[in-house]
């Protein structure tokens, strides 16, 4: 019996029990760091921090990606869903305010397997680049309480020339469609953490304002107020394979962002989030070394 892979709206239908796809993985489940994470959204990090689980490996592979060693570049350890599974509880045990699937979607097998008979304190939160299959989600109803996906693109051809992602936008779309009909509009409780709904990020590309304009129109036209929470992102940093791209070789100027922040006042969109201009740094990039993944011995 082969375990041919359509989790991703990539449905390339490889066997991953014999052999790798597009994300560089087999079905062996290989993550690079387990710990604490302060640098998500404030109502998600929390005072205590995320329990972030990087994944290795990854479906889009961005040219500029931040997480590039872990993306593209094979970084990681394998380890068991048993062990998976003694993770979440140590980092729960540790004050996380929830746990984090950091690019989650082509471990799916794994991931389902690991909270098998299993009930968490605190939500699981599925953090994901978007290019996501409606029906590989539909897996993860009431098992995910939160969802944080990328609204990377709205421009297809940006979409295939720095993610080789044809139909990026309309695959996003149906996915965070999907993610919205399991939770429903957001409910963040008393003290500012978000429990259940829909995140929706979108990163600023330099050069690109009208790509940013246009997912701005689409999450205005789709969703009302109180429905998703939507995080303008000013965080890019040139990483990656950004020297074959030049216009990818620079940060956003002030005068971009602010251009693209008055464009998101303008919309309607109420609910969400800004960032300044000191979270375009390397040093908000954790060190993907491993910490959390093993066992101690």
């Amino acid at each position: 019996m082969t375990n041919r892979c359509f989790c991703c709206a990539r449905n390339c239908g490889i066997d991953r029990s014999s052999g790798k796809s597009f994300c560089g993985e087999t079905e062996t489940v290989r993550i690079a760091r387990a710990a604490l994470h302060h640098w998500e959204e404030p109502c998600i990090s929390g005072t205590n921090g995320s329990g972030t689980v990087f994944f290795s490996g990854c479906n889009l592979r961005c040219v500029y990606c931040q997480n590039y060693d872990i993306s593209s570049c094979s970084k990681g350890f394998e380890i068991t869903v048993e062990r998976l599974r003694e993770i979440y509880f140590e980092l729960i045990g540790q004050g996380a305010h929830n746990i984090n699937f950091v690019t989650p979607s082509h471990f799916t097998e794994g991931i389902l397997k690991s909270l098998e008979n299993i009930e968490l304190p605190v939500p699981v939160v599925f953090n994901t680049n978007g290019y996501d299959s409606a029906a590989n989600l539909k897996r993860f109803e009431n098992k995910v309480q939160i969802y944080l996906p990328d609204l990377k693109y709205a421009e297809n051809d940006l979409a295939i020339r720095f993610s080789h992602a044809p139909h990026y936008f309309e695959s996003a779309c149906e996915a965070i469609d999907e993610m919205f009909r399991q939770r429903g509009p957001y409910v963040i409780d008393d003290d500012g953490i978000l429990i259940s709904g829909v995140v929706i990020r979108h990163l600023i590309l330099p050069g690109h304002l009208e790509n940013s304009k246009k997912v701005i129109d689409y999450v205005a036209r789709r969703f009302k107020s109180g429905e998703v929470l939507f995080s303008l992102m000013r965080q890019y940093t040139p990483c990656g394979k950004v020297a074959e791209f030049p216009e990818l070789q620079r940060t956003l100027s002030d005068e971009e962002y602010e251009e693209v922040q008055d464009y998101l006042f303008e919309s309607g969109i109420e609910d969400g989030f800004l960032q300044d201009s000191e979270s375009a740094s390397g040093d908000f990039i954790p060190s993907f070394n491993g910490e959390g993944v093993l066992k101690e011995s």
